[in-house]
């Protein structure tokens, strides 16, 4: 019992539960765009030839993995569900990202460099370290 309150208590306050909330809502529209083909994505199968084209085979596998920790894992984030095991999940997919697709442009969006994905690994690692923070399910079920 003591191991899942660790996981599931949280002293942080209002301000991470915002934080929390739209990084959630910003990798359900991502995983959605991979797992779907929602708001323009190329859904799984354009999914795993872009994989593949960065050398992450199988593509099909890791579609399925990045879309999923995505779209999955920020739904636990907006619902503040195991919001820590959900952070983790989504800061590896995150190194992954910004180490496969994204480090060799630089650091700015405009050229498809790190900067957004290093913005959403700030804000998975907030979740990570301090919990899901106030209006979460963790916290009713840590009561």
């Amino acid at each position: 019992m003591k191991a899942l309150n660790s996981v599931l208590i949280s002293r942080a306050g209002w301000g991470l539960t915002l934080v929390r909330v739209m990084v959630g809502i910003i990798f359900m529209a991502h995983g959605a765009q991979k797992l779907f083909g929602l708001f323009g994505g190329g859904g799984l199968a354009g999914t795993a030839q872009f994989m593949e084209s960065l050398g992450l085979a199988p593509g099909l596998l890791m579609a399925l993995m990045s879309g999923g920790a995505e779209f999955f894992g920020g739904l636990a984030l907006v619902l503040g569900l195991l919001a820590r095991p959900a952070a983790l999940a989504l800061v590896v997919t995150l190194i992954v990202a910004i180490f496969s697709a994204h480090i060799h442009n630089g650091l700015f969006m405009a050229n498809n460099g790190y900067e957004f994905a290093l913005a959403l690994l700030g804000g998975s690692l907030a979740v990570l370290f301090e919990g899901a923070g106030k209006a979460s399910v963790d916290g009713l079920i840590a009561k």
